[in-house]
């Protein structure tokens, strides 16, 4: 059964819950919005910075990651419903420049693929391409090269790519850079006046400073992505701002009622499009057109995550709830402040019950591990995988562009099933992360970890 639903925010429990979790997880500083009710409660807690120790404010900026993939869905799907583009016939139609490594595929993928990580376009591929206007023409032009992860339309693959390609429909379509078209076709009519997309923007905000380890120390690089990154990856924000822009997925209306996009086109971004077999590392059951799709025992849910260098980014928003919320940190493990705050938000203001966390069972099946042993490689990412006396250990360590970016992932496989298993994730302390073995519809094995898919190739 649902939990009970309060109709008011208690402001000062949600604040004394923010202080005491960010303070008990060693988050120097965090922010959270919350739209319950028809009305945004802001809240903030800690610093921006532990060097400097200026104290976070609602209106501090964070860097929200992957989150902005959301926006670029947003202005995809608003260029379709303009009948500007047919989101189900071949990118190389709207983009002629547009190709991959397996000619066959080039002719196949579609927008649609793209936004529901469906085009087997991989993920890590970062390239910097210069500060330039025509930094996205040429990322899509190098990125040519690279490998799929999966056949077009075979598996959900999370890719980076794809929405890069898409910034590029978008570049193409208005006539402006991806830039300019957030902020002139979101940003602007929403009034998100605390949203922006390049890092010299933002020094007019009070700023927030990365964070790694358990004895949290600011970042060397505020940021490491280059401008080439912004349609998956860089898009700024305040948490409010965050959640004004959530609240349009619900309605396609601006804080003033006018209309951004229609009911029809949220509706088709919160749509599932595919399933997911890793339903933990995100909580969620498939993609949408932009947005992983959740469903909490009943009660249908959306949202997305992102990550950058210290930075940790989160938004659910659960529609028969009215409920919203953007929760922005500025340490890179935060998912345990996560998983304990969204549980009470959730649970509280939108009587939803969240599933228990990912974790192998008390007493493990017992699994023939060997077929599962070997080598596994997509861009950016080797993974190796070992069976000693029936148990598998398992190495993820970054490759390519990104070799340096962070240390090797180890850790011993425990079965959750006949092809789940969970590791010991060492960047989030006590959890775990889902790693699963299965094969594609053409035969080829892979290993499934971080929503991406890896093909075996020894």
């Amino acid at each position: 059964m649902p939990n009970t639903v309060r109709n008011e925010f208690d402001h000062a429990h949600w604040q004394a819950r923010l202080d005491e979790l960010r303070a008990e997880h060693h988050v120097p500083g965090a922010t959270l919005a919350v739209l319950t009710g028809g009305e945004i409660h802001e809240l903030a807690s800690g610093v921006l910075h532990r060097g400097t120790g200026v104290e976070a404010t609602t209106d501090s900026v964070f860097q929200l990651g992957s989150i902005a993939k959301v926006y670029t869905a947003a202005l995809v799907l608003g260029l379709a419903e303009e009948g500007r583009l047919d989101l189900d016939v071949p990118v190389i139609e709207v983009l002629p420049e547009f190709a991959t490594v397996d000619p066959e595929a080039t002719k196949t993928i579609t927008t649609r693929q793209l936004l529901s990580h469906t085009s087997g376009l991989t993920c890590d591929f970062i390239e910097d391409t210069g500060r330039g206007d025509d930094c996205l023409a040429k990322y899509v032009e190098a990125a040519r090269g690279v490998a799929l992860d999966c056949p077009p339309g075979s598996a959900a693959s999370y890719s980076s790519v794809g929405y890069n390609v898409l910034g590029r429909i978008v570049e193409v379509l208005t006539g402006l850079t991806w830039d300019d078209a957030l902020r002139e076709r979101i940003a602007g009519p929403l009034g998100l006046t605390e949203t922006m997309t390049l890092p010299e923007e933002a020094l007019r905000f009070r700023v927030a400073m990365g964070h790694l380890g358990q004895d949290p120390e600011p970042t060397e690089a505020w940021d490491l992505l280059p401008r080439s990154a912004g349609p998956f990856g860089r898009v700024l924000a305040t948490a409010g701002d965050v959640v004004r822009f959530a609240r349009m997925l619900l309605d396609g209306n601006a804080v003033d009622g006018s209309r951004v996009l229609a009911e029809e086109t949220v509706a088709a971004m919160r749509h599932r499009e595919v399933e997911v077999p890793d339903k933990w590392t995100l909580g969620s059951d498939g993609w949408g057109l932009g947005l992983s799709i959740h469903d909490w025992d009943g009660v249908p849910g959306f949202g997305h995550n992102g990550s950058s260098i210290g930075q940790r980014s989160y938004l659910r928003v659960v529609p028969g709830a009215g409920m919203a919320f953007a929760l922005l940190t500025n340490h890179g493990t935060t998912d345990r402040l996560y998983t304990t705050l969204s549980r009470e938000l959730l649970g509280e203001l939108a009587g939803v019950r969240v599933p228990a966390e990912f974790a192998p069972p008390l007493s493990p099946p017992s699994v023939d591990v060997a077929p599962f042993a070997g080598t596994y490689r997509r861009e950016g990412v080797i993974i190796t995988v070992t069976e000693t006396d029936g148990k598998l250990r398992f190495v993820y360590e970054f490759a390519d562009a990104i070799k340096d970016i962070a240390p090797p992932i180890e850790a011993e496989l425990v079965p959750v099933s006949d092809h789940v298993f969970a590791g010991t994730n060492p960047m989030s302390g006590d959890d775990w992360m889902p790693v699963l073995f299965s094969k594609l519809p053409d035969g080829t094995e892979y290993c499934y970890t971080s929503m991406r898919v890896a093909p075996k190739i020894a």
